[in-house]
């Protein structure tokens, strides 16, 4: 016996609403438990280039150096110039090039992205694992390599927001009431 297509289509919401019975509202469909504040907060990690959920803490160009040393120097090479993950350095003037070089200098528009970023993901075979005074550090020491920061800077959730990626303008935003 050959069903038609459209008397299928008219079956799907029928039989949607029977495997639904005995579905309770209240008890839902038991699927885990709540979240503890305490797992929510650990992630709700977001920091937006707004500065917004910015962390307390902060950390300088020394500090930066030592916790690069440890960190990251195995997959991105002495001075952010290159490993087996890549550069974290240079690239400046080459974004508008034939051969472009993305880097944290080079390519990204925000300071916040940045610490977002190696907050959450950071380093890759132990994310999380750095104390937000480390990566504030990291980035006061991966900026200054390419001078975008002082050699004696000290980021924070105040400083931070203040620096000028040399590609800041060079992303357009979604958000109609945000200026680039």
């Amino acid at each position: 016996m050959s069903m038609s297509k459209p008397f299928l289509l008219a079956l799907v919401p029928v039989l949607c609403v029977v495997a639904g019975v005995g579905y309770s509202q209240s008890v839902g469909p038991n699927l885990g438990r709540v979240a503890s504040p305490d797992e929510i907060s650990r992630a709700d990690l977001t920091v937006a280039p707004d500065d917004t959920n910015l962390p307390p803490g902060s950390g300088s160009v020394a500090q930066g150096n030592a916790v690069y040393l440890q960190n990251c120097l195995a997959c991105h090479g002495e001075r952010g110039l290159g490993g087996p993950m890549g550069s974290l350095t240079g690239g400046l003037g080459t974004i508008g090039s034939e051969a472009p070089v993305k880097t944290v200098a080079s390519y990204w528009p925000y300071a916040e992205s940045v610490f977002d970023y190696v907050r959450r993901a950071m380093p890759l075979n132990a994310p999380q694992s750095l104390t937000n005074d480390q990566v504030y550090a990291v980035i006061a020491y991966i900026l200054s390599i390419d001078g975008i920061v002082a050699e004696d800077a000290v980021l924070n959730a105040e400083t931070l927001p203040r620096v000028q990626m040399p590609n800041r303008n060079g992303f357009v935003s979604c958000e109609p009431d945000r200026t680039c």
